[in-house]
């Protein structure tokens, strides 16, 4: 090794040194959150629960930004262009990571060189859901029977173009070969309406938003969309147990922070996440907003973005769907 080559290390390791004392002193002030979704859905009411325990653990204040626009695409581009000190954290969700590049014609950044996986952070089903003075099958095999005997065939609301509710609802049609022709509403307390006039048929939606109306018997729940039963509605089965192989879909989302964060200031990151997913108290105030709290690695948590995006591509190819 040549006196150039020792000089050039030499001055590569000093230039190092003050950001690595500062990825290990992190965080010495106030941690942004980036929530790009309005204030009171569900992704903002977990990621503020998030917020209220890492706060503790980190030893300073976790404050959520609210940055809402264009299926998220504005809050995680704000998050990929901020400086990548971990002082910028962003709560996206399966369609910031797996569905959007493909429901846009342009996203302002790259998922997989722009931004960097913390950890997955919740999990829901949707609910598949009638009227039952409009629709009287009671399972999903019955729904399906009727549902291709239908003239002219049957109409399904969602939350919107290329939601996680509009893609699931148009897979199963899809896959089942059901003529079926798809209504956007602006959420639940506008599809929930709209089934029970008759105005719709079906929908595929948030557990959560349904869960009250279930228990009432005023909404039919003829299957979750997860592997297992859900917790709160151990009465409803799966779609594999009413008959729909090969068709767990569920609604995830997770932290990401700029590509370039120093890996001491992700585990750190990491590890406050765990300790708020191990936190029995915790848990059980994720219950009650409808959501399962879970925890992975980093890659484990960058594997199953990758692994789902040819599912939903193929998807919205399939039906058309477009934001633009």
């Amino acid at each position: 090794m040549n006196r150039r080559t020792l000089l050039g290390s030499a001055i590569g390791a000093a230039l190092a040194l003050p950001s690595i004392a500062r990825a290990q002193n992190w965080p010495a002030r106030p941690v942004r959150l980036i929530v790009p979704y309005p204030p009171g859905g569900a992704t903002d009411v977990i990621a503020r629960l998030y917020a209220e325990h890492m706060s503790g653990t980190l030893g300073q204040p976790v404050v959520i930004e609210n940055r809402p626009g264009a299926s998220g695409n504005i809050g995680i581009d704000a998050v990929a262009k901020a400086a990548p000190d971990g002082y910028t954290v962003g709560a996206g969700t399966v369609s910031n990571f797996s569905i959007n590049q493909y429901l846009y014609k342009s996203v302002p950044y790259d998922v997989e060189k722009d931004l960097r996986p913390v950890s997955l952070g919740w999990e829901f089903p949707n609910i598949a859901v009638v009227a039952p003075g409009k629709v009287q099958a009671k399972t999903m095999q019955e729904f399906v029977t009727w549902a291709k005997a239908k003239r002219g065939g049957i109409t399904y609301g969602s939350t919107g173009v290329g939601t996680t509710t509009h893609l699931s609802s148009a897979m199963l049609f899809s896959r089942l070969g059901i003529e079926a022709v798809h209504v956007p509403y602006r959420g639940a307390a506008q599809i929930q309406p709209a089934l029970l006039s008759g105005d719709i048929d079906f929908a595929i939606d948030g557990v959560a938003s349904y869960q009250a109306l279930v228990e009432a018997g005023q909404i039919r729940a003829l299957a979750v969309t997860s592997a297992e039963r859900w917790p709160t509605l151990p009465n409803v089965p799966t779609m594999a147990e009413g008959g729909i192989d090969n068709f767990t879909v569920t609604v995830w989302g997770g932290f990401v922070v700029p590509a370039a964060t120093p890996d001491a200031v992700v585990e750190r990151l990491n590890a406050a996440l765990k300790a708020a997913v191990e936190d029995s108290t915790q848990r059980e105030r994720f219950a009650r907003v409808g959501a399962k709290p879970i925890w992975t690695t980093p890659a484990d948590a960058a594997a199953r973005a990758s692994r789902e995006r040819p599912m939903w591509r193929e998807t919205i190819q399939n039906s058309g769907a477009s934001a633009d």
